[in-house]
This record gives structure tokens, sequence and C-alpha cells, in this order.
């Protein structure tokens, strides 16, 4: 299973690393963070239809055993939608999510993934730091429609948004 890390700045140095981040490692989700995620979603009131499916394109962020950080990329032929960014509450704004994000974002270039998409009820103002852009709903592939958080797990409010990569 491979670790991926960061120095203190919160900038990668390599997938075989351990991260500084407050002292996480950043990894591949597996089988046994399945429960962990789904809390630590669902504290963060975020949909988790479609997460089990899914659980391969999850990276997540452990601490002591323990998954303090998650995000994930759903891919759709040359289309990725990014989901699941959540932190543990007494960790957030520490740059966790910064590196979740942008680690997801780097394994999606080197996949070939050409855009990126997401759906936000209350972080339309964090995404636009990775060069996401809000569109219109009605501007998303049809492929992405096969994900859990188009047919219903997100509401149609959801504020969309893209970066092309």
């Amino acid at each position: 299973m491979k670790a991926s890390s960061c120095e203190i700045d919160g900038s990668c140095c390599g997938p075989d690393s351990e991260c500084c981040i407050q002292g996480a490692v950043f990894r591949e989700a597996i089988d046994r963070d399945f429960p962990e995620v789904i809390q630590l979603l669902t504290s963060n009131k975020l949909p988790v239809a479609g997460v089990h499916e899914n659980l391969a394109g999850f990276i997540v962020a452990e601490k002591k055993d323990r998954v303090i950080g998650s995000a994930a990329l759903e891919r759709y032929a040359n289309f990725g939608l990014l989901r699941s960014v959540a932190v543990s509450e007494e960790l957030k704004g520490q740059g966790l999510g910064n590196h979740l994000v942008n680690e997801v974002l780097q394994r999606a270039r080197v996949d070939g993934v050409k855009e990126v998409f997401l759906l936000t009820t209350s972080a339309e103002n964090y995404f636009p730091r990775f060069g996401f852009d809000p569109i219109s709903r009605n501007d998303l592939p049809d492929a992405l429609n096969q994900s859990a958080e188009l047919r219903g797990a997100c509401p149609d409010s959801a504020i969309v948004m893209r970066l092309k990569l």
C-alpha cells in the first residue's frame, strides 16, 4: 500500500514518504477504512451513497490508526468527480484538506483525466483555490450521471464546479 507525503508547507515529496501535516500518512483507502470513512463523511454532513462502490478512488489521511481525512475521485471516461473531501472537526484548517485535494488531483492528471467536476452545498468558496470554477449543472458531461451524487445523493441546489486539467 503506497503512502504519499508532504513537507511542513504541504508540498508533496514522494510516493513512499510519510507526511508531516499533523503527523498524518496519506494513502489509498482499503476495505477496513470503510466504516471510518462513513463516520467521517456523516459527521461532515456529506453524502455516503456510492462510497462503498468507489472506495478504491479514496485517499485517506490516517493518524495513529484513525482515519482523520478523506477525498475521492470517481472516474467516468476522461472525466472525474471529486467527492467526499472531509477532515475531522478538530483538525480543520491545518492543511489536511488541501493536501488531500491536491493528492487526488495529481492522481487524476497522471491517470489522464481531462476535467474534474464537483458538487457542493457549502464549500463553493474553498475550491477556487485549486482552479475550480462554477458552471451550470446542465454543462455536466452525461457520463457523470452514473454517480450516486448526481442520482440524488446531492441536492439539485448544489453548486457545480469544474477544473480543466
